[in-house]
């Protein structure tokens, strides 16, 4: 199952189109991508018998062209943990030794924007960080790693966008802050129920500019704490709620790192792709 979020409705993607869930559904289930999370046992139930039944590729919609707003799959999470130094070859590139617990921190729910949505850069040194993203769709607390797949809703493509001058200033890192700015944790286009693929563990993950340059190119069974293992070391403090979101972090090729150093500038597309879960596209313009 492939959700979106078009004009601020929740809707599924099938091929050829898109379908209105608030229309398909009679009304049990509101325009809201929000409210899917609000009981997805029995959204997703719904939705699956619906494309099982073929009812889902009647009434489509057309694929959304110009003046179409994406929003973000999930627009308003109550909880959004972020995850660094979770590739190997980050690591690396940072000059740091490899963790031996997740370092957790959170990016504040004002700066998700969706796919095609600009992102209009502040004053400093804005970089890239393309990450795969989980969306819980179940509440959990204290999960084992059998457990945790079957606590998430889906996956969807993130940037964890960062003005890394703020980012280091004063006494201790302003991690949270300095990746917190209006757009600067884009997500979508759409959610892709684990379902979908053969290992949700192991996805070719990059970034590149438009027309330009590939910055950051992996897989995603380079992280240091996979999945399940994140869900079980976050739970095991915080319980994760329906509609929470995981950014699981960044491969190698941020541009802080580079000799010499290359950020985002007004002109570049950022265009990041998850195989198999989507591309996600976002124009940068001057402040």
């Amino acid at each position: 199952m492939r959700m979106a979020n078009i004009d601020g409705r929740l809707t599924l993607r099938r091929p050829g189109g898109h379908l209105d869930v608030a229309e398909a559904s009679g009304g049990r289930f509101g325009p809201d991508p929000q409210q899917a999370f609000a009981d997805w046992d029995a959204f997703a139930r719904w939705a699956q018998d619906h494309i099982r039944g073929g009812q889902a590729d009647s009434g489509l919609k057309p694929v959304p062209g110009d003046g179409t707003v994406w929003g973000p799959p999930v627009p308003r999470p109550a909880q959004v943990f972020a995850v660094g130094l979770n590739y190997r070859d980050h690591v690396i590139e940072s000059g740091l030794t490899i963790p031996a617990e997740p370092a957790v921190f959170t990016k504040f729910p004002t700066s998700l924007t969706g796919h095609e949505q600009p992102v209009t850069l502040p004053e400093g040194l804005v970089d890239w960080e393309v990450e795969l993203v989980v969306v819980i769709g179940r509440r959990c607390h204290r999960a084992t790693r059998d457990q945790a797949w079957s606590h998430v809703a889906g996956m969807t493509v993130g940037q964890d966008l960062s003005e890394r001058r703020l980012q280091l200033t004063g006494p201790a890192p302003q991690f949270s802050l300095a990746k917190s700015y209006p757009g600067f944790g884009p997500t979508g286009p759409e959610l892709v129920t684990p379902d979908e693929f053969a290992d949700p563990d192991d996805l070719e993950i990059g970034c590149a500019l438009e027309g330009g340059e590939v910055l950051q190119k992996s897989r995603t069974s380079n992280m240091i704490f996979d999945v399940p293992e994140l869900i079980v070391r976050l739970s095991a403090v915080c319980p994760l709620l329906p509609g929470d979101l995981i950014f699981t972090g960044t491969p190698a090729g941020v541009g802080g790192a580079r000799t010499p150093q290359k950020f985002l500038a007004p002109g570049d597309v950022l265009v990041s792709t998850i195989e198999g879960v989507g591309t996600l596209r976002n124009p940068m313009l001057a402040t």
